[in-house]
């Protein structure tokens, strides 16, 4: 159906209809759809007037779930019902919704002071949200994590995230972090992909990071797979 969209068979305004109809929809595997949807639209239209109302758009759409969810496991839930909590959460929270950017923010400051760990699950959208609307501090505390966490895991996960950061500097210097000695080889990839995903301005500053680095990447990569993913993102 969106593909149709892309296309210009059908009206953009059509898809967002039949997607307001899935607000009580209780299943992981279409929101994972929706969810991507909206971030290639979202995507496309970040060079319009129309970026701030599809903003608007994601969180009555995201909301109600959102609420239903809730911030902490019920009992007797699925897989599912975590991985669906993450997505809904970081898709609220990247997108500027007051009381789950509250939140995300309070218990980050818990998980970094060491009261209370945030599980898993919840780390990403957490980590996400505070550095979309973060500031210097917000990166710097993230990095400092990425440099004390003992699991390769842990070090990924900060890694995809970095991008989302908005301000141009703090974007720049995520991007010199990617090529550091603090980031394997096999990873850099992931940063750039963060920073191109993350925001306009990081699709254009990724994009100069890699013509101005072109030799050392493909000296680095070249014959690999990493090349070609690199390219793709």
């Amino acid at each position: 159906f969106p593909s149709q969209a892309r296309a210009g068979i059908i009206s953009t305004v059509e898809v967002l209809k039949v997607m307001e109809a899935f607000v009580n929809e209780p299943n992981y595997t279409v929101w994972s759809d929706l969810s991507c949807n909206l971030g290639i639209l979202s995507t496309l239209l970040s060079h319009t007037d129309f970026y701030e109302e599809i903003q608007v758009f994601v969180k009555d759409v995201f909301s109600p779930i959102g609420e239903r969810l809730g911030w902490d496991p019920k009992p007797g839930e699925g897989h599912l019902d975590a991985l669906l909590r993450g997505l809904v959460l970081g898709k609220l929270g990247k997108a500027g919704h007051k009381a789950t950017l509250e939140e995300a923010r309070r218990r980050f400051k818990d998980h970094v002071e060491g009261k209370v760990i945030l599980s898993a699950d919840l780390r990403s959208p957490v980590y996400v949200t505070v550095l979309k609307h973060g500031d210097s501090t917000t990166l710097d505390t993230m990095l400092k994590l990425h440099k004390q966490a003992d699991m390769q895991e842990e070090k990924n996960r900060i890694e995809r995230v970095l991008g989302a950061i908005s301000q141009p500097e703090l974007i720049q210097k995520v991007l010199t972090f990617a090529l550091s000695e603090e980031v394997r080889p096999q990873d850099t990839v992931s940063v750039i992909g963060g920073v191109a995903g993350g925001s306009k301005q990081g699709r254009k500053a990724a994009w100069k990071f890699v013509r101005d680095n072109w030799e050392e990447l493909y000296n680095r990569y070249q014959g690999g797979f990493l090349i070609s993913r690199l390219i793709k993102v």
